[in-house]
């Protein structure tokens, strides 16, 4: 019988954690120093929960250096005396002493070691004991966060550590938002991503079933050797690693359907048909004119549509296919490990159209040892293929065109060219798309070719200290093909042979790293000390060329050559940096730890006087659990205090962006003669330089029976500062925009943020439970020079208030008459049956002056659950995940609710009239001349949610097979359960406009996906 034990074991084994590193170098590579004299010891080393063999233990006889492993069938042969004791030690276990005696066969059963204390994490440039951890670094639970069915690694981090905030959507290939600790820039928030030390913006191209861990850097005391990319935070991920061992075999497959799971509630065409109707007449009276309705919705009509309606969610929604597939080979000797994966994953989308994402992903990690040399390298290829969802105008997503579509307007229409159905002018009035027949037609794909090399070897030069020479080069190609072909789908989506055009955008980009390194490790009695200094260089070159031609007939092949007119652009650029990089860690008695970060970046990015900067950090850390001074009770195990401050920066600027540009080819009217002269384009400031910010951070960590119980709490300050923004400028400059970027704003972020854990291994019934929890607040400290507020999408940022709040006018209720219309504050167009709004400034009039904070955009709490079991051959797994005390502007459900030509929200139904004056929802007018559709209260929700993220059930096979080492299938759930308020279709949507925030427009809802997965090991 395999067992969930064995599983893990196993999973382990194959599959081994970054802290295994040194591990496997030292003691799974090491020479069988086998004494020369006594006698022969064999033995099985097991694990003493379920007695399975375990290979790579390490065997040494206490005192001396003599030191042997156990096979891959968990037996060992060692030579010993009589006198001898042997140890027993391996990763992930409690170290065992079994004396040899008169004994020539030993057997050791070696039971887990639940203190994660003894964990070994990543951090910047190296790695260290967890316990030993002074910065804010929280270790993400890489086997709950892989039960995320996902192509990017980044959304694995939703709801796994407290103050990391993520946000996508269900768009096949969609990029991923992730935000640590809150905005903290006007530009860019994403943080770094560094995966096996290289730096990336973001792990769209590598598969996430590679990962073996994921650090994520949330304060300066441990990002800051990160310098000016770190302010943003820092998430490292580590991929899987080769063993010394005969090859092991591991292929996983999982395949899911994927639908959305809400659907809107939307007037069919009776209703929509009504509402419309209403809507003209009542324009019509309220001109003094006859009463005109559209043909198509009037039942007097010859025109009138009564055998069409399309329900649009029903005909676009489809059931998606989510599937991913890996093959993973591991083995190797001490001279050469490798560890080599094969990914295919691919998502076909939920909505009735071509845009699907499909990926395939290589990664080979190469590591060995000779002698005091270590080395290794990586290369990792991806190619991905995207169809993208077409946009008629910005922001117009296909969501929004599937809600807004009319009923009475048919999916296809083989009258019109392209076979698609489309709306008339005459019969219905109407300007509304057709989603499923737009997606269809236009071809608009993007194709990408990754590769990633990476070598590196070090060196011990004497004893603890240590050179590394690393070399990395990162390379993406890629081609975009957007093709328009000549097509009919009605009143205003009809695009002639002339308007007819392909796009073509080809383009690569190049970042090189080459990294020096060197270490020194030492150890005097009671102190402890570990020294890191580095240079490093990097390169990014960019090239692109752009390509338009225009004109095709219906049929025409679309390609370049067969356009009746064509032009292309071309851009590149390159950009250059150097870093020098120093830590110093020190540890006394394994009571105080001391901590050091400094880095200076310097970048081609600005001009010479400000190309250069210092970043540095100091932490510290108390371990009052180890204090000889007291004896504390056995059931508290560990106690410690730490805390640091530092500062980080942000370079995300275009390039060149200090050097003001000029027309040389302007022309001036002198007395109405045209000289010639020139003049600016784009002013800017020759004294930009890069965003700063500084931390203080303050944690507490605790520790209790034996570190099965662990909690910690955390207070973080993050302010920062030259934030770049757009100021002003007098038209007189004859700059276009009239605005210039300079380093004109602040930010404050604070708050606290809390974890716990239990486990419990200790019976046959094994769970784990955690839950972290953390709250944010942001504040604007300084805009430009004057204070000018930023005006946003229905937002405000102002000083004193967080960024992108809401700001609209208040809804108070409907004018029920002509005389209430006539006593209240003027609204220009008004009549009974509007919305009434709120006189804020008391002057009588309505206008902009009216409007008021509505409330903050950005969550002000968030939280995660995790729970997992495992009982015999069953376990089981389910991950909460919310957040809290924002709002959401609902423009989707605005829109449907404005009682125009489009289509409608059953809501509106109850539509005011004289007889009907119960209700909030305004009279429909064609052309909203009250502006009741403005941006106010009616459409502000509260973003609060509970999600039932995952949930997963599996079963370990019972397998005799020396073949088969071990297999499980199991059933897993995704967005299974969402608990909320907000009418839209999901609260957690993909809304990042920094100054517009919570704005949704027509967002791809996050679908529920229910896959079945199998996983065998050979």
């Amino acid at each position: 019988m395999i067992t969930k034990q064995q599983l893990i074991l196993y999973c382990n084994l194959l599959l081994p954690k970054t802290h295994w590193i040194l591990a496997v170098l030292m003691l799974l590579f090491s020479v069988n120093q086998l004494s020369a004299q006594g006698k022969t010891i064999t033995g099985i080393v097991t694990s003493a929960q379920d007695n399975l063999p375990l290979p790579g233990v390490n065997i040494m006889i206490k005192g001396t250096k003599t030191v042997a492993s156990t096979g891959f069938d968990g037996e060992y042969s060692i030579k010993a005396s009589t006198g001898d004791v042997l140890v027993f030690s391996f990763i992930g276990f409690e170290n065992k002493e079994i004396a040899v005696g008169s004994n020539s066969k030993i057997d050791a059963a070696l039971g887990e070691d639940t203190n994660k204390l003894n964990e070994v994490v990543v951090i910047g440039y190296g790695s260290q004991k967890k316990a030993d951890l002074t910065g804010s670094v929280s270790v993400v639970n890489i086997e709950s966060a892989k039960k995320t069915v996902t192509y990017d690694a980044a959304k694995m981090l939703q709801g796994q550590v407290p103050g990391v905030t993520v946000q996508s959507s269900g768009e096949p290939g969609g990029f991923v938002n992730v935000k640590i600790r809150g905005i903290t820039s006007f530009s860019n928030n994403n943080p770094l991503f560094v995966i096996d030390g290289i730096m990336v913006d973001s792990p769209y191209d590598f598969a996430p079933g590679e990962i073996e861990s994921m650090q994520v850097l949330k304060d300066a005391s441990s990002a800051a050797i990160y310098g000016v990319r770190g302010a943003n935070g820092v998430v490292i991920i580590t991929t899987k690693k080769g063993k010394q061992g005969k090859m092991d075999i591991k292929f996983k497959s999982i395949v899911g359907l994927q639908n959305v799971a809400k659907k809107w509630d939307l007037t069919d065409r009776v209703g929509y048909q009504k509402i419309t109707s209403e809507a003209e007449r009542n324009r019509d009276i309220r001109a003094g004119v006859p009463v005109s309705i559209a043909p198509g919705n009037d039942p007097n009509s010859p025109s009138y549509i009564s055998n069409v309606n399309t329900d649009w969610q029903k005909e676009s929604f489809q059931t998606g296919v989510v599937q991913n597939q890996a093959l993973t080979f591991n083995g190797g000797a001490e001279n050469l490990a490798y560890s080599m994966n094969v990914d295919y994953f691919k998502n076909t989308s939920y909505i009735n159209t071509p845009q699907d994402y499909e990926r395939l992903s290589t990664n080979l990690n190469l590591n060995g040892k000779k002698g005091r040399f270590k080395y290794g390298a990586k290369l990792a290829y991806t190619q991905s293929d995207k169809e993208i969802f077409n946009e008629y105008n910005a922001g117009q997503t296909v969501v929004s065109d599937i809600l807004g579509a009319v009923p009475t307007m048919p999916v296809y229409d083989a009258n019109r060219l392209g076979g698609y159905g489309g709306t008339d002018n005459l019969t219905q009035r109407a300007i509304s798309m057709n989603p499923i027949g737009y997606n269809n037609l236009i071809n608009n794909n993007g194709k990408r070719n990754r590769f990633i090399g990476d070598i590196w070897g070090e060196i011990e030069i004497v004893k603890g200290l240590k050179y590394k020479l690393d070399v990395s080069y990162d390379r993406t190609d890629w081609e975009n093909r957007k093709f328009i072909p000549p097509s009919d789908l009605g009143w205003y989506y009809i695009t002639t042979n002339d308007e007819a055009s392909l796009d073509v955008e080809t383009g690569n980009e190049l970042r090189t790293f080459l990294n020096n390194l060197l270490t020194y490790e030492v150890t005097l009695g009671k102190h402890k000390i570990d020294a890191l200094a580095g240079w490093i260089q990097e390169k990014r070159d960019y090239h692109r060329i752009n390509t338009r031609g225009v004109g095709y007939e219906p049929g025409e092949i679309s390609m370049l050559q067969y356009a009746d007119a064509r032009n292309a652009s071309e851009y590149k650029f390159t950009i250059t940096g150097v870093s020098y990089i120093s830590r110093l860690n020190y540890s006394y008695d394994d009571r105080y730890l001391v901590q050091a970060n400094f880095r200076q970046d310097k970048t081609s990015l600005f001009s010479e006087k400000n190309n250069s900067a210092s970043f540095y950090s100091f932490s510290g850390g108390w371990k009052i659990s180890n204090e000889k001074f007291w004896k504390l009770p056995e059931w508290i195990s560990n106690i410690k205090l730490r805390g640091g401050y530092g500062t980080l920066g942000n370079n995300t600027i275009s390039q060149y962006f200090f050097a003001s540009t000029v027309n040389s080819f302007a022309g001036y009217d002198f007395n109405n003669e045209l000289a010639p002269g020139t003049t600016v384009v784009a002013a800017l400031d020759p004294n930009v330089k890069w965003e700063k910010s500084t931390n203080s951070n303050v944690g507490i960590e605790l520790g209790f029976l034996d570190n099965d119980l662990q909690f910690t709490a955390e207070y973080f300050i993050k302010k920062s500062s030259d934030l770049l923004l757009g100021v002003p400028l007098p038209f007189s400059t004859g700059a276009f925009p009239a605005s210039v970027t300079t380093n004109a704003g602040s930010m404050k972020n604070s708050g606290v943020e809390f974890t716990a854990s239990y486990s419990n291994h200790h019976h046959k019934f094994k769970y784990d439970i955690s839950a972290n929890f953390g709250t944010l607040k942001n504040e604007v400290t300084k805009i430009g020079l004057n204070g000018n507020p930023i005006y946003g999408a229905v937002s405000k940022t102002q000083v004193g208030r967080s960024v992108g709040e809401m700001f609209a006018w208040e809804a108070i209720g409907i004018f029920q008459n002509a005389a209430e219309v006539a006593s209240s504050p003027t609204q220009t167009g008004a009549a009974p049956g509007d919305i009434k709004f709120r006189d804020v400034n008391g002057d009588g009039i309505i206008t902009d002056a009216d409007r008021t904070f509505q409330g903050v955009t950005i969550p002000k709490y968030g939280f995660g659950f995790n729970f997992s079991a495992s009982y015999s051959n069953f376990d089981f797994s389910m991950f909460w995940q919310g957040s809290g005390g924002n709002k959401i502007f609902n423009a989707m459900y605005r829109n449907l609710m404005i009682g125009q030509y489009t289509n409608h929200h059953t809501d509106e139904l109850n539509y005011w009239t004289p007889t009907n004056t119960n209700t909030n929802i305004p009279a429909p007018v064609i052309g909203d001349p009250n502006g009741n559709s403005r941006d106010s209260n009616r459409f502000i929700e509260s973003g609060d949610y509970v999600k039932l993220q995952t949930m997963e059930i599996g079963y370990n096979i019972p397998l005799k097979d020396k073949f088969i080492q071990k297999a499980k299938v199991y059933l897993n759930g995704q967005n299974l359960l969402i608990i909320s308020k907000y009418k839209g279709y999901d609260p957690d949507f993909n809304s990042d406009g920094l100054i517009s925030r919570g704005y949704d427009a027509g967002s791809f809802p996050n679908p529920r996906t229910i896959s079945l997965g199998v996983e065998v090991s050979f």
